[in-house]
């Protein structure tokens, strides 16, 4: 069930690429934040009476602390000529958006796509969090320096969270600064620089349109899960290196780690990698163990460090063990690498932690974009 409420904005507050944020009076509640996407919904004002969605966020779930404007009521609606494009997204919901398709008929891309098959062997980095994201492109970065090189890079958003690209703070502020070339919506999700139907066509997108050196795919914000074995958003990691390997890309897993989350099953690898690696994909990938001992200043203590290397890398050896039997490769944390994690222009955050309450988080994802970028520079050399 939907729940809705109708209040008057206040004032405006931040905005970003596709999202304006907002403060709304509601009769019986005070204050509340809000979120509009004005592609959507319209360019939103001061006075304004708008009717929210608050269904998460009278639950307290994990929408950013907002309600979402579902329509401004003295504001006129955009209302635009139909252009080219016939994909539908959020289909059949009452917020359903037509987008012209990198893949379909009146894209200037078709003729490239129609036939498109395969990825030339360019690296793809999977990760589970859509928070792995700024820290991955922070080590791709960081290794094409030391390299001498540039890479271009893309993002392939699936829908296993957020369905608008607009919502991620982080990947309008990597674009913004150059960080992160493009960013192409799959499936259900919406509002990148290209939309395709399948992470297959965004995938090819992201080599025969966007040349891209290197691609992450990862869901929006808004991970999913529900403490069970198999009900989690994360599942579609494996599936993407299916994907990957369909395609003839190469497949980068990067782990979810964590030495901070109080729960047992994400403690060292996430049950999150260990199931979608293990038992869903069924091809396989290079799976990337971070050794985290020379980063240890990250850490409360070396020995802090030193064991949680010990418990990883028990955990990825049953990876490598059992079919489809992937490829460990362990990429050292340097001093180097960590303090290129500080100087991402997007803000570190996973589960409510920074770089600094559990730096294995992001130290494990960034070491899968510095493999990453490791291929792309043979890939290059060696055509």
């Amino acid at each position: 069930m939907m729940t809705c409420r109708t209040g008057v904005v206040v004032s405006l507050g931040r905005q970003w690429t596709g999202a304006q944020e907002m403060t709304v009076d509601v009769p019986d509640t005070g204050h509340v934040r809000a979120l509009a996407y004005p592609q959507l919904v319209g360019d939103v004002r001061p006075g304004d009476t708008v009717v929210l969605n608050t269904t998460a966020l009278d639950r307290g779930l994990g929408t950013g602390g907002y309600a979402l404007v579902v329509s401004a009521t003295t504001t006129a609606p955009p209302r635009r000529t139909p252009g080219p494009g016939h994909l539908v997204k959020a289909r059949y919901t009452p917020l359903q958006a037509m987008v012209l398709g990198v893949d379909e008929q009146d894209s200037p891309h078709h003729d490239t796509l129609r036939d498109a098959d395969d990825l030339h062997a360019m690296p793809v980095v999977v990760a589970d969090l859509h928070s792995a994201l700024p820290a991955i492109v922070a080590g791709a970065r960081h290794q094409a320096q030391l390299d001498g090189r540039l890479l271009t890079i893309a993002y392939v958003m699936t829908d296993g969270g957020a369905l608008p690209a607009w919502f991620s703070r982080t990947v309008a502020t990597l674009r913004e600064t150059g960080w992160l070339d493009t960013c192409i919506t799959v499936g259900q999700a919406f509002g990148g620089d290209h939309d395709a139907v399948t992470l297959h066509s965004g995938l090819l997108a992201a080599h025969h349109v966007t040349g891209a050196d290197l691609t992450i795919v990862t869901q929006g914000p808004g991970n999913l899960g529900t403490g069970t074995r198999w009900g989690f958003s994360g599942v579609a990691t494996g599936e993407a290196v299916n994907a990957t390997t369909t395609l003839r890309g190469r497949p980068v897993a990067s782990l979810r780690i964590s030495g901070a989350d109080p729960r047992e099953r994400h403690r060292g690898i996430s049950h999150h990698s260990t199931t979608a690696y293990g038992r869903v994909a069924l091809t396989p990938a290079d799976v990337v163990v971070p050794h985290l001992a020379p980063a240890a200043h990250l850490f409360d203590t070396p020995h802090a460090a030193a064991d949680l290397d010990t418990l990883v890398t028990t955990q990825a050896r049953a990876l490598a063990d059992a079919p489809p039997h992937h490829t460990l490769v362990t990429v050292d944390t340097t001093p180097e690498l960590a303090d290129a994690l500080t100087r991402t222009p997007a803000a570190l955050s996973t589960m409510g932690r920074g770089l600094h309450e559990d730096p294995a988080a992001f130290l494990a994802t960034a070491a899968a974009g510095v493999h990453a970028a490791r291929l792309a520079a043979h890939r290059r050399d060696h055509p």
